[in-house]
């Protein structure tokens, strides 16, 4: 057996610590690390062939990975500087498992093994922690999780990922799926000092902006006469400037059909249930083939039986990015044992957004009272869809929306390792960091076009890119119409939405190891976080001033003043379309709202009463998204570390049990009255208010034991049997967590609310795994694994009387009572169901081929993930007092949300002397995004299609320079939604174009 398959690696990992047992610890371990002797000299580290460049750090991964007893996959600081990566997001999906979700052309959050980023813990630097940002409504829009959006730092600050797909008892708690640590450089890291910067400008061909990203790290080290010290600083900054053009649908409905949960979901062998009349069959919906001038009432109400969408439209959204990074290190190692660490981490990332329409808006409209809409003509397809008509009295809309979107992250970390003793290792970590989210101007604008006729739309020949006519034309301001009061059910034309969330995290953390017996290590050690999340919302709202007796309306529309049109406040739009292939006719210019414009013309932005209307914000109108959540969570462990040979066979890995103590408490608000008085909330004191803010807070703590095994078995030379077992568990979203409610309709008895009594999901996880290593830049390996989800949580919606909800009788109006049933959608723990998968892997450069081929090496993963979640699309029944259930809860199977069944990525490299060339595709297969009973429009699930990404990056190095070409989304991947496991119904298909970079680096 080799030296090296016998080693046992004393890896750092990440643990916990709490109260004093841990100061004594740490105490002790200082005391401890005085008396320690220096080490003595490896006599029998073995030479090897030194291998350089982008391989070099392929077999260093490689490297940790056979060392480790849990399941890791790493990435290397060459790795991620080489690869055309964006973001770290971008970086990962390069491990076996991971895929990426895109967000404006980005990736923004990971999948790992079928469970998505709520599931995931990252830990920079070695604690715990989460960064988030603002997206687009159709992709989630904000995070107000636990999410980490990976989209904030650039991949060059970082010099190792690791990502830990198996835990042990030392690794915190939190994930179902993996452990994702980033660690940034130090000064330690270097032999001597070292320092690089590089520079590259971008150009994308759909917006075709120039697009500049630079970087720079600059690190020394010095022997000093109290000991040695380092310090380390980089930087990372970068701009972009994308468009995102194509079509959207805002989902498909259909006026007849409510969702029926008792039975299952509408053509799934059940029948439609339609608001009135009896209900239709799959049969007879799949038989209409069409019909002309539907004057009758049995032609009108076969339009109304099928499925159109709600918000036909084209529009195009502007990015415009800066993403900053800096990160610093300071060390000093005292003597041969010690090292004391501080290390900051800053990233600032602002992302504005512009979104431009041009819609109609009458499909979307429901209830009594609203305007109707003409069937002239139509045609229906074999699935139910409305996929072709004619209408009249049809209603347009310009719609422009402007979001500035700013996110602030910032960490130190402060780490003290020691060794005492002749076999002992200490390590003490404080830290905390902050991120803020902030949306500090969301404002839409519109202009509509009323009572339009001859509109038609026909996603006949592509459902994708559907052609429209709108019977006028849309580059006119004298087409549309600006109005001070809007009859038509969309209060719409003017909307402000300012939000910000935060983030704080504060972590101690102390853990200690001991080899008590040759082969046999000891570990033991807590950790203390305090974590705390506010957030809020404000609106425009609506009330009646006593003093002038004047009544505005919340996002409404505001006066222009005299002899000021919609020509004077609008610009025109331009250009759309290239590279979209559109059916002839679509237009590719229209009006939209200028805010500039509008700015002067009504002072909309100020914030106060001025001469065109009262434009104050307020929380009181957005409560649901007011507030706070404070978590401690406290956590002890004890672990065996073991290395022996049992029948000539080494066997290492590690056993032992977690104890881990929640404790939460959250504060949510309601309207609890419609009087003007005066409200202290955590932002200040709001005056003039229409609604008095009643305030929930809620405590509760809970314990949760976890074991953990890991074992590595080598039963041939460079031969891995792994197997992991472990109990995990996932805390609630803290968005969940919320007493108050956000929002209701006392006309269609309707409400939605935070549950703070929700359960951990708990999992036990199973994973075995092979690996061959037949030599050190080479790996074969299967994987297979098992997630068995004991608890779930999932959105849905109950039917009870006012009294059962346990709000106040003055909230009600339109002639609601305490009896009168209201539906409430909230989020509850559910049954779960098993995940199961495996992974195939393999790695290799190509020297047993002849020249030039042995230069070149690959890649390549597949990753297959299959689920089965129980889902409640109908809660239980309750009744009687005291409460209780008569009939049980209605449950339906579907695949894990964020799930991809299937999975690969492949890198092909090229290596010779200075020059590289690599090319890497990630394909992802499609996945749900959305399940019944929550905002599906009725359609049993939302999806997200399969995707295909291929990035190439070519590079030549002479002297300290290399000068790089890197090209992303060669295939120029469209990112496409639809709705219906049946119909497959297109919500939204958008294209960001291919992105190309040249740039040269520096290296000391």
């Amino acid at each position: 057996m080799s030296q090296v398959s016998k080693q046992r690696v004393r890896a750092l990992k990440l643990s916990a610590s709490s109260g004093a047992m841990l100061m004594a610890m740490a105490l002790a371990g200082a005391a401890a690390a005085q008396e320690t002797p220096a080490p003595a000299a490896d006599d029998t580290a073995v030479e090897e062939v030194v291998v350089t460049g982008f391989r070099a750090s392929l077999a260093n991964a490689l490297d940790i990975k056979r060392r480790e007893n849990d399941l890791v996959d790493v990435i290397k600081a060459q790795d991620i500087a080489d690869f055309p990566d964006l973001n770290l997001a971008e970086s990962l999906q390069r491990v076996p498992g991971v895929s990426i979700d895109r967000d404006g052309g980005e990736g923004r959050t990971i999948t790992v093994r079928g469970l998505g980023p709520d599931f995931t813990v990252v830990r920079l630097n070695g604690l715990e922690a989460l960064a988030t940002t603002g997206g687009k409504d159709s992709s989630g829009g904000a995070n107000r999780g636990r999410q980490f959006d990976f989209s904030i730092f650039a991949s060059e600050l970082f010099n190792s990922v690791t990502v830990r797909k198996s835990t042990s008892a030392m690794n915190e708690e939190g994930s179902l799926g993996a452990i994702i640590d980033l660690q940034a450089s130090r000064p330690f890291d270097f032999s001597g000092p070292a320092m690089s910067m590089g520079a590259k400008i971008g150009w994308n061909d759909l917006s075709r902006k120039k697009d500049p990203r630079f970087t720079f790290l600059a690190s020394n080290r010095w022997d000093t006469g109290i000991g040695e010290i380092g310090a380390l600083i980089s930087v990372a900054y970068a701009e972009r400037k994308t468009l995102e053009e194509g079509s959207s649908t805002g989902r498909w409905e259909n006026p007849s059909v409510a969702f029926n949960s008792a039975t299952a979901f509408p053509c799934t062998g059940a029948a439609y249930n339609p608001v009135s009349g009896p209900p239709l069959t799959c049969a007879q919906i799949g038989t209409v083939v069409g019909g002309t001038t539907p004057t009758t009432t049995a032609a009108a109400g076969t339009a109304n039986n099928l499925w159109h969408p709600r918000i036909p439209r084209y529009g195009r959204l502007q990015y415009d990015q800066k993403r900053l990074g800096v990160t610093g290190s300071l060390q000093w190692r005292p003597t041969e044992n010690s090292t004391l660490t501080l290390d900051g981490l800053l990233a600032k990332f602002t992302n504005n957004r512009d979104e431009t329409y041009l819609e109609v808006i009458s499909f979307s409209r429901s209830g009594a009272g609203v305007p109707q809409t003409d069937v002239v003509n139509f045609q229906a397809d074999d699935k139910g869809h409305l996929i072709k008509g004619t209408f009249d009295d049809v209603d347009a809309r310009v719609e422009y929306r402007h979001d500035d979107l700013k996110t602030e992250f910032n960490q130190f970390t402060l780490t003290y390792d020691t060794k005492f003793g002749d076999a002992g290792h200490l390590n003490i970590v404080y830290g905390q960091s902050r991120s803020i989210q902030d949306n500090p101007v969301q404002t839409t604008f519109s202009f509509d076009r009323y009572n339009s006729d001859n509109y038609s739309y026909d996603y006949s020949a592509n459902d994708k890119l559907p052609s429209f006519n709108y019977g006028f034309d849309p580059t006119n301001p004298a087409n549309f119409t600006y109005t001070a009061s809007n009859t038509n059910g969309d209060a719409s034309l003017l909307r402000l939405r300012p939000s910000k969330a935060v983030n704080t995290f504060k972590t101690f953390r102390a853990d200690v190891d001991y080899e008590i017996l040759d082969g046999f290590k000891l570990r033991y050690g807590g950790d203390y976080k305090e974590y705390g999340f506010s957030s809020w919302e404000k609106r425009l709202f609506s009330r009646n001033l006593a003093a002038t007796g004047t009544t505005f309306t919340a996002e409404a529309g505001y006066p222009l003043p005299a002899g000021v049109t919609v020509a004077d406040v609008s610009r025109l739009i331009t250009g759309f379309g290239r590279g979209l292939d559109l059916p002839s006719g679509v237009p590719t210019s229209w009006i939209a709202p200028d805010l500039d414009k509008l700015k002067k013309a009504i002072g909309y932005d100020c914030n106060c009463i001025n001469a065109n209307g009262d434009f104050r914000l307020s929380v009181l109108n957005q409560l649901g998204a007011l507030r706070e959540i404070t978590e401690k969570d406290t956590a002890f462990y004890i672990q065996g570390d073991f290395d022996y040979d049992i029948f000539n066979i080494p066997i290492r890995g590690n056993l032992g049990v977690r104890y881990v103590k929640t404790e939460q408490s959250a504060t949510g608000h309601y309207n609890a009255g419609n009087v003007a008085t005066p409200v202290s909330t955590p932002f200040g004191t709001i005056s003039e208010q229409m609604a008095t803010d009643a305030t929930q807070s809620v405590s509760r703590e809970y314990t949760n034991t976890l074991p953990a095994l890991n074992i590595s078995a080598q039963p041939m030379e460079n031969f891995f049997i792994r197997f992991a077992a472990a109990k995990v568990m996932t805390r609630p979203q803290l968005q969940n967590l919320t007493p108050g409610f956000t929002a209701m309709s006392q006309s269609a008895q309707t409400l939605t609310r935070g549950n703070p009594d929700l359960d951990p999901m708990l999992a036990n996880n199973l994973d075995l795994s092979f690996e061959w290593y037949p030599d050190k830049e080479t790996l074969l390996s299967a994987g297979f694994f098992q997630k068995d989800i004991k608890s779930y949580i999932q959105q849905t919606a109950e039917v009870m009387t006012w009294s059962e909800t346990g709000l106040p009788n003055s909230l009600l109006s339109n002639g609601n009572t305490s009896a009168s049933p209201f539906t409430v959608t909230t989020n509850i723990n559910s049954p779960g169901g098993k995940l199961r998968g495996f992974e195939l892997s393999a790695q290799r450069p190509f020297t047993f081929l002849p020249a030039p081929f042995d230069k070149f090496g690959a890649i390549v993963n597949y990753t297959h993930v299959k689920s089965d979640i129980d889902y409640i699309i109908k809660s239980p029944t309750f009744g009687g007092t005291p409460r209780v259930q008569t009939a049980p809860a209605v449950l339906v199977t579907q695949p894990l949300l964020n799930l991809s069944p299937d999975a690969f990525n492949a890198t092909l490299y090229y290596e010779n002397a200075g020059f590289k060339a690599r090319i890497s595709g990630s394909y992802r297969d499609q996945y749900l995004i959305q399940v019944a009973p929550s905002a599906t429009n009725n359609n049993d699930v939302r999806i997200k299609e399969k995707t295909f990404n291929l990035d190439g990056q070519v590079s030549y190095e002479f002297n300290k320079f290399t000068v790089t070409l890197e090209a992303i989304n060669l295939t120029d991947q469209e990112d496409s939604k639809v709705d219906d496991s049946t119909r497959m119904s297109s919500e939204e298909y958008v294209h960001f174009g291919r992105q190309f970079y040249l740039g040269v680096r520096y290296k000391f």
